[in-house]
């Protein structure tokens, strides 16, 4: 497809998950209490969306992604926070 065709297929899907992130930033900007490293990761997923050019998923990906190639022995927590603390 060319890019008229992709935004005619996917823009009003991407425009409402753009709208719904705004939604969820402006509920927690509300909110009271400390933000942890999850908001840290997806601010820093936002700034990449602001190049432009074919690697974007990528770099949003490895934002949240831990760096590490040394495997650990345990695992910090009982769940998955969905961001790499950058503590091991």
């Amino acid at each position: 497809m060319n890019r008229k065709e992709l935004l005619d297929v996917y823009f009003l899907d991407a425009r409402a998950k753009v709208v719904d992130l705004a939604a969820f930033l402006d509920r927690l900007h509300r909110a009271t209490g400390d933000v942890d490293c999850r908001y840290q990761a997806l601010k820093q997923a936002l700034t990449e969306l602001e190049r432009d050019d074919a690697q974007c998923a990528r770099r949003v990906l490895l934002s949240f992604s831990d760096p590490t190639a040394e495997p650990i022995e345990k695992a910090p927590a009982t769940v998955a926070s969905g961001a790499w603390s950058g503590r091991v």
